[in-house]
């Protein structure tokens, strides 16, 4: 049965029947990084036009101002009738009449002839005028006059300045200037609020501009993220163990691609774990079937072994030699074919565990007595204990046993006595120390120590144990839902370290 991983309008996912989901957006997630550049596109768009657009309606309209102004205080200056030499109140009166025809909008007219100064208003000078304007208009052959826009406490002017020029009649082929200047200041507010308007307009615009751009970017990064999305649900759907997901792959494009190469690469995943599946399986029941069968013709040689044992004594030297390897080999093939059932157990998740209210101090003597490694004397002993009376833990006391058992087997066998057996509470844990005089554990054999038949000396090809202890030892440590761990001690030596919820 094919898994089939669809987006938010399909029917299932991950095998299970699924709903519409909510549009969802993460603050750093790629829809909202498609999303957000696909309003900043927007909005640049709308920025650059907005831009472009007032500056040219900027322009235009300053630009119209300005040359009617300009045209007409040039056109009024030419009616201009005051002769040399100047009379101030007959050149007042020009200049008010001046003022009177000012367009587009009203103007202030002031005249500059040496030191005289005349104006149409209260006062004879004008603080918007400025020196450049002044000098453009006073040069040495000027006669067209200039403009130039000025901002004064926040508020913008148009600042013309024409000579007044002898006409043309008087006897020389050019008209030239008299010395004598006119200048007219306009107020531009006017034209500064037009533009202020088109401004907020362009801004008023752009945002719902903006606001419906949003609909296409959420369309558009919704179909590209799509299949994003199967991918990744797909991915977590093969994660947790369902190798038969698939994506559904449709058109020709980049993603498409991806598609079907993540369906291609699935089902190659698929039968390469289900062909080591299989091989697995196979391994496990074949060392399980093994050690069963081998147990009935073991059980067999170890009582004809046993009988052996006791009459070598009457035999000659080199049979009796052979009958004691005999019956110490089958005794090493018994214990290996024991463990190897044990493993098996766990491999297929057979083991169970079977708990009772433990005494831990009492039942880590009992392991030690039953196998004789402790005395009445702890000096001279080759295990030393150090345990914690009256702690009590719910654990299975055939597993435990064979932990300690298995751990203080390994430190005698590996380090050198004596062994220390350390029990404890830690934290609401039972920590159990095993702990030895040894040479301590190689670092690159550290890593290694709980695998099945691993051995530190490469050169040591056989051990007088099954290779399996330590493994097993993991196991139900693990079944117990605690944790095991090697380590060397400062002072020489290794320690197993075993810690188990209470």
């Amino acid at each position: 049965m094919r898994t089939h991983v669809q987006d938010d309008d399909g029917d299932e996912r991950d095998g299970r029947p699924a709903g519409r989901r909510p549009l969802r957006l993460r603050p750093f997630g790629l829809r909202a990084r498609l999303v957000l550049a696909f309003l900043l596109v927007a909005a640049v768009g709308c920025g650059t036009t907005a831009a472009l657009t007032y500056r040219a309606a900027r322009s235009a309209v300053l630009e119209q101002t300005q040359d009617t102004a300009v045209t007409a205080f040039r056109q009024q200056v030419e009616t201009l009738t005051t002769r040399l030499p100047i009379e101030p109140a007959t050149l007042r009166g020009e200049l008010l009449r001046i003022a009177k025809h000012g367009k587009p909008h009203p103007w202030r007219v002031y005249a500059e002839y040496g030191t005289l100064r005349v104006s149409s208003t209260d006062r004879p000078e004008s603080t918007v005028l400025t020196p450049e304007l002044r000098a453009r208009a006073r040069a040495l052959g000027a006669t067209h006059g200039s403009f130039q826009r000025v901002v004064k406490a926040g508020r913008p002017y148009l600042t013309i300045a024409v000579p007044a020029l002898f006409p043309e009649d008087d006897g020389y082929p050019a008209a030239r200037p008299t010395g004598l200047v006119l200048y007219a200041v306009m107020e531009l507010g006017a034209e500064e609020a037009n533009i202020e308007a088109m401004v907020l307009a362009a801004r008023d615009g752009a945002v719902p501009a903006l606001a419906i751009a949003l609909i296409p970017a959420l369309l558009a990064a919704r179909g590209v993220l799509r299949p994003v999305r199967e991918l990744r649900l797909a991915a977590r759907s093969m994660g947790r163990g369902r190798l038969d997901t698939r994506i559904h792959a449709k058109g020709s494009d980049e993603l498409a691609d991806l598609a079907r190469t993540f369906n291609a690469s699935a089902a190659q995943l698929e039968r390469s774990v289900a062909e080591l599946r299989s091989a697995e399986t196979k391994a496990r029941r074949f060392a399980s079937d093994v050690s069963h069968e081998l147990r009935t013709p073991l059980a067999g040689m170890l009582a004809v072994t046993e009988v052996l044992d006791e009459d070598a004594a009457a035999l000659d030297s080199d049979t009796a030699r052979a009958v004691r390897l005999i019956s110490n080999e089958t005794g090493k093939l018994a214990a290996l074919v024991e463990d190897l059932m044990e493993i098996s157990r766990f491999d297929a998740r057979a083991a169970e565990l079977h708990t009772d209210e433990v005494d831990v101090a009492e039942a880590v003597r009992k392991t030690l007595e039953k196998r004789r490694w402790t005395g009445p004397d702890q000096d001279s002993a080759e295990v030393i204990t150090e345990l914690a009376d009256g702690l009590r833990a719910r654990l299975d006391p055939r597993r435990f046993d064979v932990v300690v058992a298995n751990l203080v087997g390994n430190a005698l066998k590996h380090g050198a006595p004596p062994v220390t057996v350390r029990v404890y509470e830690d934290g609401g844990l039972l920590v159990t120390e095993v702990a030895d005089r040894g040479p301590g554990i190689p670092e690159d054999v550290l890593p290694h120590v709980f695998d099945r038949f691993y051995k530190g000396d490469p050169a040591r090809s056989r051990s007088s144990g099954s290779g399996l202890g330590l493994a097993i030892t993991r196991e139900n440590v693990l079944l117990h839902g605690g944790e095991v761990v090697a380590a060397d001690r400062p002072g020489g030596g290794a320690v197993f370290t075993v810690r188990i919820p209470l």
